[in-house]
């Protein structure tokens, strides 16, 4: 167990954390343990890592505080609270800070879904660093921890895209002391412990799942030392390197420490990550006494918009073996699937049946990936993950064990509950686990119960060439998913949709293949409303594959799309229909030599252009103009006067 339920019964307050020196008094806090610096708004709800941070810390008896959103420009706005008696906890937020902030095309986003009233710009560009400054600036000596998505990502050098440059740890670049990588629960606590035994700092150097720098890497056991900073920074063939032992060791059993070295002698570290939550101890996180909601301050700007897509509903699950080379779960929670308890959901089910607000329709059941509810095998649990080796691609591992039937048993008793009407599936669903499974059960009910009239899944793109390169099923996978959805709709008499995602421009993706994609949604009858450009995110393997022109999983050369005109035309081949991409549709099927599908046939995607009409100016007789026109009628009216 993660702690012991009985002390927290005894010391949960009941309330939300303090957020200013009157909450401190309130509850009878002198001088806090932690100050927690966050770059969303405060929502105390287990979708939200500050709010599961804050509650586990809290459940071990130590005291945090709240200072969310503060004004970078000001030094100030991060002493309200005071100093804290063991550290400053930071984080940027849900997001990265700058993929809150950008679109792919790097244009500022109107709102923040994340900030009372979906205000944006109530947080800097890399958060985390501007933060972690700030709070040097002020106290010189308190250590700062880093923690969250943002944080977690950023944990080595890695590439930036929208200073498209190649950066240092975000632990340096912080001046952070520590780095709690991945979900941070276990190592949270591990270093408040530390701390408040009297351990300096600098020497906690022995917790999993953390990040810490020294000079002396002598007394570290077996260390892999990655190529150094200076040398991925002139080579980016280093970098591909680096990132493959980096991902051949995010795994609890098998992961080595990790150091890489900076200039003057200063080595980044990485110890092995934490093992994976226990059901147990997931049942215990999730059943922390959260508010559920956004702070009461927020009330007046219309509250936080992001509580409307999580309020009514429940995680299941953390975890992937999905292995989607785009995707960075696997450096963040790690490819072992952890599954709360049937009894924990069904609890947490019961909380929104008991909301004024709640209609009966629980919105979601789910994960980073729905019905992924069990290691992909035996072995997980003992041995590890396969270092060189994916579950599902390029095809399902002999040893992998397909059963939804745990997942399956835990939708029927959530539907069953009094005043639930619908349980909805929208967490992706990885089709092709789905059509591994010999026992069609799951898909039978999960198209007659779960689906709110359309399904979104994910094939991405329908070329096999890139679809390796994603690490997703060959088409021919989708193509038989999408046969049995339709089969499974019309022996049920339902008329349910499917909604693709599909991705543009993504590594291994030429004008060819766009127009491959092009030609499948014709033959589809198709067309996307919106269409995802590949978005080039920290530490995924499909980024590494962007700035370095390299597959980190075979070294081998891959060709990248980064001319923004030609990702216009990628993107516009998508919606070929849309008059709006007429010309660039006509560009690229010209550039990429199929002018066979300009024309008027039943394969063609556009029409040829028109000829431009000779442009003759009007006579006066012709085309009188208004005045004119004015004068005529009164003579006829004067003419039959």
């Amino acid at each position: 167990m993660i702690y012991d339920k009985q002390q927290r019964t005894e010391q949960a307050p009941g309330g939300f954390l303090p957020i200013s020196r009157e909450d401190m008094r309130e509850q009878g806090i002198e001088q806090l343990d932690f100050v927690y610096i966050i770059g969303d708004a405060y929502v105390d709800h287990p979708s939200f890592g500050h709010a599961i941070i804050s509650r586990v810390l809290e459940a071990h008896g130590y005291s945090v505080g709240i200072i969310s959103q503060p004004d970078w420009k000001d030094n100030d706005s991060i002493t309200v609270l005071g100093q804290p008696r063991l550290a400053f906890l930071v984080s940027a937020g849900n997001m990265d800070s700058c993929v809150n902030h950008y679109s792919v095309s790097r244009k500022r986003r109107p709102t923040d879904a994340y900030t009372p009233g979906g205000e944006m710009g109530k947080r800097p560009d890399h958060a985390a660093v501007v933060y972690g400054n700030l709070i040097r600036q002020r106290y010189r000596d308190v250590p700062i921890i880093l923690g969250g998505i943002e944080a977690s990502l950023r944990r080595m050098a890695h590439y930036d895209y929208w200073s498209d440059s190649f950066k240092r740890s975000v632990l340096l670049d912080s001046q952070a002391d520590l780095i709690s990588y991945g979900m941070g629960e276990k190592s949270i606590v591990e270093i408040a412990d530390a701390l408040a035994s009297g351990i300096a700092v600098r020497d906690i150097t022995f917790v999993r799942g953390s990040v810490y720098r020294t000079k002396d890497i002598s007394g570290i056991f077996e260390p892999v030392v990655l190529p150094s900073y200076d040398d991925m920074r002139a080579d980016k063939g280093l970098y591909a390197k680096s990132f493959a032992i980096q991902n051949e060791n995010t795994d609890f059993c098998t992961g080595k420490p990790l150091a890489e070295e900076y200039p003057n002698g200063v080595y980044v570290v990485q110890n092995p990550p934490q093992p994976p939550l226990t059901t147990e101890e997931m049942d215990d996180i999730y059943e922390l006494p959260y508010k559920r909601t956004y702070h009461p301050s927020y009330a007046s700007k219309g509250g936080v918009p992001a509580i409307e897509e999580i309020k009514f509903s429940l995680t299941s699950n953390r975890g992937c073996f999905g292995g989607c080379s785009f995707c960075a779960l696997t450096f963040h929670q790690g490819r072992t699937v952890q599954a709360r308890s049937h009894g924990s959901i069904l609890r947490e089910a019961e909380l929104f049946i008991r909301e004024p607000d709640f209609k009966g329709y629980i919105h979601d059941v789910g994960g980073p990936t729905a019905n992924f509810r069990h290691p992909s095998c035996e072995k997980q649990l003992s041995r590890g993950v396969c270092k060189n080796r994916q579950c599902l691609f390029p095809n399902p591992c002999g040893n992998l064990q397909v059963d939804h039937s745990d997942y399956l048993a835990l939708l029927r008793k959530l539907r069953s509950l009094p005043g639930v009407k619908k349980v909805f599936v929208r967490s992706g669903i990885r089709f092709d686990y789905l059509l591994a499974d010999r026992d069609d059960s799951f898909f039978r009910e999960l198209v007659q119960h779960h689906v709110s009239g359309q399904l979104k899944v994910a094939p991405e793109h329908v070329s096999d060439k890139v679809l390796h390169y994603m690490g997703k099923p060959d088409k021919g996978v989708y193509e038989r998913f999408t046969a049995k959805y339709r089969e499974l709709n019309e022996t049920m008499g339902k008329n349910q949709f499917l909604v693709p995602y599909f991705m543009s421009s993504h590594p291994g993706a030429s004008l060819k293949e766009a127009v491959e994609l092009a030609e499948y949604l014709r033959d589809l009858g198709y067309m996307p409303e919106q269409v995802q450009d590949f978005y080039p995110t920290p530490s995924t393997a499909s980024t590494v594959m962007y700035y370095t022109g390299i597959d980190p999983r075979d070294g081998k050369t891959v060709y990248v799309c980064r001319n923004p005109h030609e990702k216009a035309m990628q993107r516009a081949l998508l919606q070929y229909r849309n008059p709006k991409n007429y010309d660039l549709v006509y560009e690229a099927l010209t550039k990429a030599g199929r002018t066979d599908l300009i024309g008027f046939g039943p394969k063609c995607l556009i029409k040829p252009r028109r000829k431009k009409e000779e442009k003759n100016p009007p006579s006066k007789i012709q085309q009188p103009n208004k005045k004119k026109r004015k004068t005529i009628r009164n003579v006829h009216r004067s003419k039959k006067a």
